[in-house]
């Protein structure tokens, strides 16, 4: 986990702001987005609260980037909220937010509100969230012993032990590891997945997202993929890891997980955008899994 703030992380706070001013239809409002803003997207959102804007603003940042990253961003969201809210709802006290950067899911669900969070991520990082944390905090409500701050430097402390020292204990959890992966390496993804088999009691479940390999190595046949890869890059966040969705299954069986579904961002968008009348572009190679231990 990175220790300085991430400017991917900064443009999925403004995907999700800016779906929350649109005017039309809209999967979800998060009204914590804008205040992990940087000064200039502040700016574009401010703009996007006038008639119009928001919807020209999100047309000219699908037309730069065609695979949808965007739109991308915001199933992913909905879908994870449902998946959270499903798992809270039947029975599960305990949501992990693994990496949890900008996420407000402990202030924006209602479902969340009776559980107990652990947000996990490194303390250089945690630095920027608990100084949004308390504001959140009084806007949303909640009261502040509802989340708990586990600062972690997994470059040097095992996952295992910090959710056992911290954690659900016997207690089934969920777990959203959010936009991660697809900046790891292999063997922190192998680690990370092991130790959460390990640690989190039989049943609970575990959300992540990940990029298709076949993207990343060229052997797929998808649209897009190099102008987000190049952005990211720039950023100096580029993509590093995948799975194979075929794959996928197999591996984390032999990590004691089982996979209860695995749904690309464009099969996310067909379910949540195009009931609502919505065609926007989301990439198909971008993916959504939850797996449950066993």
């Amino acid at each position: 986990m990175q220790s300085t703030a991430s400017r991917t992380a900064q443009h999925v706070a403004l995907f999700r702001a800016l779906e929350s001013v649109r005017r039309g239809p809209r999967l979800f409002t998060d009204p914590y987005a804008a205040s992990c803003l940087g000064r200039g997207h502040r700016l574009a959102l401010t703009v996007a609260r006038c008639p119009g804007v928001a919807r020209f603003l999100e047309r000219r940042i699908d037309r730069r980037w065609p695979a949808g990253p965007r739109a991308s961003a915001v199933v992913r969201t909905r879908l994870i909220d449902d998946l959270v809210v499903d798992a809270l709802e039947h029975g599960t006290r305990h949501l992990v937010l693994l990496g949890a950067g900008y996420d407000s899911r402990a202030f924006r669900l209602d479902a969340a509100r009776t559980a107990t969070v652990l947000e996990v991520d490194h303390p250089a990082t945690q630095t920027v969230k608990r100084g949004l944390a308390g504001a959140w905090s009084a806007r949303a409500g909640r009261p502040g012993g509802g989340v708990r701050f586990v600062p972690a430097d997994l470059m040097r402390e095992d996952l295992g032990d910090v959710l056992r020292d911290a954690g659900p204990g016997d207690d089934r959890a969920v777990v959203v590891w959010e936009g991660v992966t697809n900046y790891l390496d292999a063997a922190s993804v192998h680690a990370t997945l092991t130790a959460l088999a390990t640690a989190l009691a039989p049943g609970s479940r575990i959300v992540l997202t990940y990029m298709d390999r076949r993207a990343l190595d060229g052997t797929g046949d998808f649209d897009g993929v190099t102008a987000w890869a190049d952005t990211v890059r720039a950023a100096g966040e580029p993509f590093t890891f995948g799975f194979v969705p075929d794959e996928l299954p197999a591996y984390l069986a032999e990590r004691g997980l089982e996979l209860t579904l695995d749904r690309s961002a464009r099969e996310a968008a067909a379910h949540y955008l195009e009931p609502l009348g919505r065609h926007e572009p989301a990439a198909p190679f971008y993916r959504i899994a939850q797996a449950e231990v066993r």
